[in-house]
C-alpha cells in the first residue's frame, strides 16, 4: 500500500432478518469512523441493516484454500463427535 492509499476495510452487515452480520464487501477509507459512513451509504441505502462492521483488512487472517485438506481434517477418526452409536430414549423429542 502507498503512502498515498487508504486502508482497505471489510464491511459486514447484520440484516433486519438474520441474527450474523454477513460480509458485503470492501471499502477503502482513512480510519474506522469513514469507514463506517461509507459502509452505510454504499451497502445499506435500502435500510437492509440494523449493524455494521468494518475491519481493516490487514487484521483479517484466513486460511490457506490449498491447506483445506490438513486444516479441516475429516473427522472421522474422532468417534466422540458423530453421537451415532448413542440411542435415544423415547421421551426425548426434537433432538
Amino acid at each position: 500500500m502507498s503512502a498515498t492509499e487508504w486502508p482497505l476495510w471489510e464491511v459486514f452487515i447484520r440484516s433486519k432478518q438474520g441474527l450474523s452480520h454477513k460480509h458485503v464487501g470492501s471499502l477503502r477509507a482513512a480510519d474506522a469512523t469513514m469507514a463506517l459512513e461509507n459502509a452505510r451509504d454504499v451497502y445499506t441505502r435500502r435500510s437492509e441493516g440494523i449493524s455494521i462492521w468494518v475491519v481493516e483488512s490487514n487484521f483479517v487472517h484466513a486460511s490457506d484454500p490449498a491447506d483445506s485438506d490438513e486444516f479441516f481434517e475429516p473427522s472421522d477418526t474422532k468417534i466422540y463427535r458423530h453421537p451415532t452409536f448413542y440411542e435415544v430414549p423415547d421421551g426425548v423429542k426434537h433432538m
